[in-house]
């Protein structure tokens, strides 16, 4: 009779006599009672999983993983299928990262559920409290996972169209990494097998000479769904996109000048603004959609807002004072609000288009920002960090009646856009540890009713400063625009 130990060096030989295809390695992690096993089918260029394990969720992981261990950027694709209907619905294949094979290790993930659903999870820290992103779109779709520096981002990809962004985090996992195909059961009892097909994993380590490049994406998103659509990337940097009002284009910041760039995508177009052509990213059009307002650096007191036609055209200065950072137009097209800094201190302010002199409408001590109008008129929404931590506030148009609209500690939130039609408020939020808007951020867009609610997160992106700081509702209030970032090797 075989000794235990004798039958347990047998089952390893076995194993590792399987073929594994783009991998090396195949083990257990974490706490499994039922083995699992993992191999590669030449004949079809599948992998079949079989693994069991509680979750791969909270503080630990339980799952059988099939793996190598590797350096630098990387793109991981895969389709999943379960032949069997399986006992749990959320029972998970995923394309993943990980620091190493302990049970609470680091990673970030795309899943799979078995009953549709796919998500970004992560664990930002060894036994930290896994994460995750929901995306809006379900399996069966090709979902590819990537890693440009520190920054993950996944994209789907249904009926075999182009994949489209669903989230992205920054997280520094130091290589090499242990990247692989995992399945858990999501029940410890069980063994769930899975076929992944489709697989591709392309990776690339940076040379000393090579300096990263900035991307930037232009996406859309439907505010209903959650659904996001890549309008146009370029490795340059480019910002604060503007939706026309009649919805056929966005006006974009580009090395201060102003660009607009096809709401179904194209190149972008140089609006011709004069000699104003140190724009920053604070722009925006009228409602009705006739004026351009430009916050510019050209005047020696700092950033200036002037209009130009949205056509293009020369400008009119309209703040002589300075600095100033346009934010909002009144319906009526004849006020502008904006943020400026007066005696040290940065408040909001309102000046009539036609010229004359400014209005200050607040006057709490720290930075008053963002404010734009709602579609009737009857209120200004701004950010101020006069609690503490930069939070939603509003008031009336002659800024009396200022109270608060959110508060929730663990976020810091700027700025506000109230839809078109009256009924959503939309704005950016960072983790309350950020100061002030700066780049290269894990950020968050939340949205919430107008009159009032509990706010909801609609999208994760890295991005920051630009990415979401002018008025971005398409004109019919059904989406919103933004830009978001990551590194890339040349």
């Amino acid at each position: 009779m075989l000794r235990p130990i004798l039958l347990a060096v047998l089952a390893l030989t076995s194993l590792s006599a399987a073929p594994l295809g783009e991998f090396t390695h195949t083990a257990d992690i974490g706490k499994i009672t039922l083995a699992g096993s993992g191999e590669f089918l030449p004949a079809t260029g599948q992998y079949r999983l079989t693994g069991s394990g509680a979750n791969m969720w909270f503080k630990e992981d339980a799952f059988h993983f099939l793996y190598k261990k590797l350096s630098g950027d990387l793109a991981f694709t895969m389709d999943v299928a379960w032949p069997e209907p399986g006992k749990e619905a959320h029972r998970k294949a995923c394309a993943i990262v990980r620091t190493g094979l302990e049970a609470d290790d680091a990673y970030v993930d795309v899943a799979i559920h078995g009953d549709g659903l796919i998500e970004l999870q992560y664990r930002v820290t060894k036994g930290a409290t896994t994460l995750a992103i929901r995306t809006p779109i379900a399996a069966p779709a090709t979902v590819k996972l990537e890693r440009d520096g520190d920054v993950f981002t996944v994209s789907v990809a249904k009926n075999g169209g182009p994949f489209q962004p669903v989230g992205a985090v920054s997280l520094a996992l130091p290589d090499p990494v242990y990247v692989g195909l995992g399945v858990s059961a999501h029940n410890s009892k069980n063994l769930e097998t899975a076929f992944l097909s489709n697989v591709a994993l392309t990776h690339r380590v940076a040379l000393a000479t090579e300096k990263r490049i900035r991307e930037t994406s232009l996406e859309t998103l439907v505010v209903a769904t959650g659904e996001r659509r890549l309008v146009h990337r370029e490795r340059s940097t480019f910002e604060a996109p503007n939706w026309s009002r009649d919805g056929k284009q966005f006006y974009v910041n580009r090395a201060g000048g102003i660009y607009t760039i096809p709401v179904d995508g194209g190149q972008p177009i140089r609006l011709i603004t004069g000699a104003v052509d140190r724009n920053n990213n604070d722009h925006g059009l009228s409602f009705d959609g006739l004026w351009l307002a430009l916050s510019s650096g050209r005047g020696e007191n700092g950033s200036q807002i002037y209009i130009v036609p949205a056509a293009g055209g020369e400008p009119n200065l309209v703040t002589p004072t300075g600095p100033s950072y346009w934010h909002g137009w009144s319906p009526d097209g004849e006020t502008l609000a904006y943020c400026a800094k007066r005696d040290g201190n940065f408040d909001i302010y309102t000046v009539p288009v036609a010229g004359g002199p400014e209005r200050r409408l607040t006057t709490a001590e720290g930075l008053d920002d963002g404010s734009e109008y709602t579609a009737d008129g009857t209120k200004i929404y701004f950010n101020s960090e006069r609690s503490g931590v930069m939070q939603i506030w509003r008031m009336n148009p002659d800024g009396t009646a200022q109270e608060q609209v959110t508060t929730d500690p663990n976020f810091a939130d700027w700025f506000p856009h109230p839809s078109p039609d009256g009924k959503w408020l939309v704005f950016v939020s960072f983790d309350k540890d950020v100061k002030g808007h700066p780049k290269d951020q894990n950020v968050t867009l939340r949205l919430m009713p107008l009159a009032g609610g509990k706010p909801k997160t609609i999208a994760t992106l890295f991005g920051g400063q630009g990415s979401f700081n002018v008025p971005s509702w398409s004109p019919d209030s059904k989406e919103v625009a933004f830009v978001s970032y990551r590194h890339v090797l040349p």
